[in-house]
């Protein structure tokens, strides 16, 4: 089944990729040229923090054993702030309760460095259902204005949507260049006046992978960028952030990581489970 499936892939590629790239594609790509500013950061002195959460669960007779962590480290190495969590029951919404970690995390970091990067997008803390998480990290990001969120991959369709585009916005922006640079910043207003969120897609050096920045606020020009760029090249590797693979690495939570919870718990034991959980 799985044979024939490829082989049909094979045979239709292009009519397939065809349907990707859509009947204005060479004029999206056009626009995306006339976006995007060479620029080749250099090293600008100044000290960074990685945030990022994760969490996990595992139900077995009826009974879920969860846990959430966030962290917030330094390029260096350095861990800043560690937030845990963990119970038995059932966590009503355990992806909020981890962003609730990832803002405490950001708010106790702020004054201790001089750029916070957060993982993900700003959109999703403001889309969330629990409107006092959007309200916080405002709040927080407007104290010295030095905290970013960064994304490795981007699904949003908004500078191309005038032309019918397809795919994301990011996809064009890799089409059209390999070199380091930036797009034009994007300001988009549909959460408020006081929730804008000013974005650019940036590539660190060459043939890096593209990342996106999310600034709070309006009025953001090349130099705001620039800076920027600057001061995340410094302790990139790969075209991404250190300090952010860092914190992914140090919250992650594995199945293999709950398991050993459950054993130290002595979880099988208590319930005479036979089961093995991964």
């Amino acid at each position: 089944m799985l044979n024939s499936v490829y082989k049909d892939a094979i045979i239709n590629r292009d009519k397939m990729l065809s349907v990707l790239k859509g009947p204005k594609f060479e004029q999206i790509l056009n626009k995306a040229r006339s976006n995007w500013v060479g620029f080749e950061p250099t090293k600008e002195e100044g000290v960074t923090a990685g945030i990022d959460s994760s969490f996990n669960n595992t139900k077995f007779q009826g009974i879920e054993l969860w846990a959430t962590t966030a962290v917030s480290i330094k390029s260096d190495g350095e861990i800043l702030i560690d937030l845990h969590k963990s119970g038995l029951g059932s966590a009503d919404d355990i992806s909020s309760v981890a962003s609730k970690m990832e803002i405490e995390a950001c708010e106790k970091t702020v004054e201790q460095v001089d750029l916070v990067l957060m993982d993900g997008s700003l959109h999703s803390q403001l889309m969330t259902r629990q409107a006092n998480l959007g309200a916080s990290i405002v709040r927080i990001m407007k104290k010295k204005n030095n905290v970013i969120f960064i994304a490795k991959t981007s699904n949003t369709k908004k500078q191309f949507e005038d032309l019918g585009s397809l795919a994301g916005d990011i996809f064009y922006y890799n089409h059209v260049t390999n070199n380091p640079g930036f797009s034009k910043i994007f300001v988009e207003k549909r959460y408020g006046s006081d929730k804008i969120i000013s974005s650019t897609f940036v590539r660190l050096s060459d043939s890096t992978p593209i990342i996106k920045l999310e600034f709070l606020g309006e009025g953001y020009g090349d130099n705001e960028v620039k800076s920027a760029m600057n001061k995340l090249f410094k302790t990139s590797v790969g075209g991404y952030p250190y300090a952010l693979k860092l914190a992914h690495n140090n919250c992650k939570i594995s199945d293999k990581e709950l398991g050993k919870m459950v054993s130290l718990l002595g979880l099988s034991n208590e319930i005479g489970s036979r089961e093995v959980l991964g």
